[in-house]
């Protein structure tokens, strides 16, 4: 399975409700057109803990999309990409509410023996 960490903040103006909304519409969408395997909820960042040790990023929200393989990864990119599926959409309000947005993917190790 690959995975992708969304590292973001909210934009000056936005409401996390709303935000809210629009992550739960672009999973919606990304489920229907069956480009993704699994969505964690949004998480809010504990930077006041020894456990956080990363002082180069202040980024408080977070997500996991997670895909079965590179080729649904592919898939879901070049939808949101393509901007002609009524899916795209919902990226767009949600990716317009964000700011300095940062992605990180990763792929499941198979576990040795």
């Amino acid at each position: 399975m690959i995975h992708m960490l969304s590292a973001f903040d909210l934009g000056d103006d936005e409401v996390m409700s709303d935000f809210q909304v629009a992550y739960a519409a672009f999973v919606a969408d990304l489920e229907k057109a069956g480009l993704i395997a699994f969505a964690s909820p949004l998480g809010a960042r504990h930077a006041d803990t020894p456990m956080d040790t990363d002082d180069t990023r202040a980024h408080t929200l977070f997500s996991i999309l997670s895909f079965r393989d590179r080729a649904q990864l592919d898939a879901a990119y070049a939808h949101i990409e393509a901007r002609a599926h009524p899916g795209t959409a919902s990226h767009g309000d949600m990716y317009a509410r964000v700011r300095n947005a940062v992605f990180t993917c990763w792929e499941d190790i198979a576990q040795a023996g």
